[in-house]
């Protein structure tokens, strides 16, 4: 067998184990990597290339600091203050929970801003003794969507703009109409789906709006520790560009300054890190490396673009489709670095300006990140809230999950190919 025969054999083998749940996912992507290794598809030095150190930096970055920052109480407090500002209201908290997750995606970025609201779910449902599921997969739709939105909200719009002369308000101006409509279209879902279902007793509602959140605090002097450094390592990632700084470099920093001035243990820090999820996206990079380094990506991209036969139009939403469908099932990341060069090469092969190629710019971008909600491993913010789910108690099944979020997923794609028809093509 070739190269390529075998990197798709092994990525089918490893999505059929992550589907059937027969083993842990990260089990599952990390034997699928060391395969390719085995097999000689890569080497050792190649796959550790292919490894996106950047998303694991911060990862594990966030994850110390909100590990030290639940010791505080501070997410019993908001999950209480949520509670009593909304009457006790689960659909209410809901979609309020879910658009300020959407917002803060915006501003910073989906994967920090799971870490940091999830919390707050398990304490509210807790609480209210609800499933958090309905909780946990509107955050991580909201979390997507919310990304897509600017130029630092989601991996792949970083990639476009450092590649291209688009900016911050570029990627506002043009993705955040679009953002806010989808919003409200999977907000709509959810509170159909779940007005019924989410429902508590008068009695536990008159109990909970009672509670004083303040009660909640259990150490002030290590709160504003926390929260100095998280508003640092905020302004950090909205500066990143101008800094000069990779996002891991301030999750990093931020994390090491707070076991530094809190003087915590280590040991039970670092314990408090989602090891499976981390070396989950390892083994995942590497198995996606596989269908990189053999040209696999690369020929259905170039396929893809033949097709449209240089029709503008067709091209835009062939893109925004293709980008969506392979973004569910692949990492956003090293598709869409593929993808950049040849939207490049359509613009120099079709003589068209960089202000006329903008449009599948947008395409590309609505497409990967609106992708990712397709399945529980199409974006870094769904593998989070499953793992964190997963130490909570929670378990988010692979097929439960698709069957829910793929066509919600379908509708996004379709309410953005409406608004780049009406607006772009």
């Amino acid at each position: 067998m070739n190269a390529t025969t075998i990197a798709i054999i092994v990525f089918i083998f490893v999505y059929g184990l992550i589907l059937t749940e027969k083993v842990h996912r990260a089990i599952a992507a990390l034997l699928g990597g060391m395969l390719l290794i085995l097999m000689g598809v890569l080497t050792q030095a190649k796959a550790i290339e292919h490894i996106d150190w950047n998303t694991l930096g911060l990862l594990v970055g966030m994850m110390i600091v909100v590990g030290i920052t639940r010791r505080t109480g501070i997410f019993e407090y908001l999950g209480l203050k949520a509670v009593r500002v909304a009457k006790g209201e689960p659909i209410r908290i809901l979609i309020a929970l879910a658009t300020v997750t959407a917002m803060l995606s915006s501003l910073l970025d989906n994967v920090t801003t799971v870490l940091l609201i999830i919390p707050i779910v398990f304490s509210i449902t807790d609480k209210l003794d609800l499933d958090p599921m309905a909780f946990l997969i509107s955050i991580i739709f909201s979390s997507n969507i919310g990304g897509t939105a600017t130029l630092i909200g989601d991996p792949p719009n970083i990639m476009i703009g450092s590649q291209t002369h688009l900016g911050f308000i570029d990627f506002a101006v043009n993705l955040g109409p679009v953002v806010i409509m989808i919003h409200i279209a999977t907000m709509a879902v959810f509170y159909f789906l779940h007005r019924r279902k989410l429902q508590v007793s008068a009695e536990l509602k008159a109990e909970l709006t009672k509670l004083d959140p303040i009660l909640a605090i259990k150490n002030y002097g290590l709160l504003k520790k926390s929260l100095l450094v998280i508003s640092l390592i905020l302004v950090g990632f909205f500066l990143h560009q101008a800094l000069h700084l990779e996002s891991a470099t301030i999750a990093l920093s931020g994390a090491v300054l707070l076991m530094f001035i809190t003087k915590e243990e280590p040991e039970d820090i670092l314990l408090t890190v989602e090891w499976p999820t981390i070396f989950f996206f390892i083994g995942l990079f590497i198995v996606v490396g596989g269908l990189i380094e053999t040209g696999l990506i690369n020929s259905m991209a170039k396929w893809a673009f033949t097709a449209t036969a240089g029709n503008f139009t067709l091209t835009g939403m062939l893109i925004l489709w293709f980008s969506a469908i392979a973004s569910a099932f692949v990492d956003n990341i090293p598709f869409v670095a593929t993808m950049i060069p040849l939207i490049h090469q359509i613009g120099s092969l079709g003589g068209i300006s960089p202000t006329e190629l903008e449009p599948l710019w947008w395409a590309l971008s609505l497409g990967a990140c609106l992708g990712g909600n397709g399945t529980l491993i199409g974006a870094s913010a769904n593998v989070i809230v499953a793992g964190m789910a997963e130490k909570n108690g929670v378990r988010i099944s692979f097929i439960s999950f698709m069957k829910f979020a793929f066509p919600l997923m379908l509708l996004s794609v379709i309410i953005s190919m409406l608004y780049l028809l009406a607006f772009y093509f």
